[in-house]
């Protein structure tokens, strides 16, 4: 009976179109908001920030990102980790190469490095879809490995590619402690997550919607497939390579090539197979679920089958835990394939009329 609709009238259109149009979604969303800047600083250790937040506000970020582009637009695209590694690189040579340019500025240089990358390789979704589309962003992939670890002038001359950022700022605050960093992502995150879900709400994000429904009778009505495409490309780009800097800067620090690998780029569509395609709220579910999964089982699996006198080895959890997590996605292909999502918003319609069956 709390989640109801009783007399909440809507007298404007601004009022109607809300993107939480119940007074009970608002404040739910203003409470894990305020908790997720004020409880979890008070309540978090230093190993659940490293191993928990900060991996999950950034690849919520990430998440965001791909979700615009095959969720919402229906662009396959393997090629993520390569927007990563060009948001992280692009920004890194900003920073180093301009000194005294804020972070900030830094990480938004980086993402539109990622943005022109990803307009470059979204050119085939003008010809191609589907599988085909697939491959050829997964091309980008091996580019980018090539580019960085070939290139010298883009790693600053390291021979391996790595390469190292110290002594972060912003606005004259340091981020030398954990919760500095976690409050730094998370509020980035907060704007971006606002300003993509308005974005979707919009005209553009309805024409990706037909894009990715039909495009041939999307064409026929007036959208201009190349500038939708293209688009969703430069969106994405931009939000993943935005997310690449923030964990190659905050959450590593010091990185290499190898740590935007293709399996980054896999990692990041699941969680949007998980999530939920085509939402933003899934992109939240999809990053919580691929973060906090294998740290549940590397916890919990041991003592488990300790119950049944089973003694488990490192090897035999990494195992297991590869194992479930592909069971789990081809659970979640069958079962439910428009993600937990998908499972929250029909959880919110039984709310909204139970006790009634109807």
């Amino acid at each position: 009976m709390l989640y109801r609709e009783n007399g909440q009238f809507k007298t404007t259109y601004r009022a109607d179109q809300q993107i939480f149009p119940i007074t009970q979604d608002r404040i739910a969303i203003g409470l894990l908001i305020a908790f997720a800047f004020i409880g979890v600083p008070l309540l978090a250790s230093d190993y659940l920030y490293a191993s928990i937040f900060i991996p999950l506000v950034i690849m919520s970020l990430a998440a965001i990102g791909v979700n615009i582009l095959v969720g919402y637009c229906g662009q396959i695209s393997l090629g993520s980790g390569a927007f990563m590694a060009v948001g992280a690189y692009g920004a890194y040579n900003f920073f180093v190469r301009l000194p005294g340019l804020p972070l900030i500025p830094a990480l938004i240089l980086g993402g539109l490095c990622a943005m022109s990358f990803g307009i470059l390789f979204g050119l085939p979704s003008l010809r191609v879809k589907g599988l085909y589309l697939a491959v050829a962003t997964l091309a980008a992939q091996f580019f980018s490995d090539w580019m960085f670890l070939r290139i010298k002038w883009l790693t600053n001359d390291s021979a391996s590619g790595s390469v190292s950022v110290s002594q972060l700022q912003v606005f004259g605050l340091p981020l030398d402690n954990p919760t500095a960093k976690y409050l730094f992502c998370l509020s980035i995150l907060v704007v971006v997550a606002l300003l993509a879900k308005n974005l979707v709400r919009g005209a553009i994000g309805r024409e990706w919607m037909a894009i990715r429904d039909m495009d041939v009778a999307a064409s026929v009505i007036g959208i201009r497939p190349m500038y939708a495409k293209l688009s969703a490309f430069a969106v994405s780009s931009f939000i993943i390579g935005m997310a690449g800097a923030l964990w190659a800067f905050v959450h590593l620090g010091s990185w290499e090539p190898a740590a935007f690998s293709v399996e980054i780029s896999f990692r990041l569509l699941f969680m949007v197979i998980i999530g939920g395609l085509g939402s933003i709220m899934g992109g939240f579910f999809g990053a919580a679920f691929i973060v906090v999964l294998p740290i549940a089982l590397n916890r919990f699996l041991p003592a488990f089958m300790g119950l049944f006198g089973i003694d488990i080895s490192t090897a035999g959890v990494s195992h297991a835990e590869l194992m479930i997590f592909g069971g789990l996605i081809v659970w979640f292909l069958i079962v439910e394939p428009h993600g937990l999502a998908r499972l929250w918003s029909m959880g919110k319609q039984k709310m909204r009329l139970w006790p009634f069956p109807h």
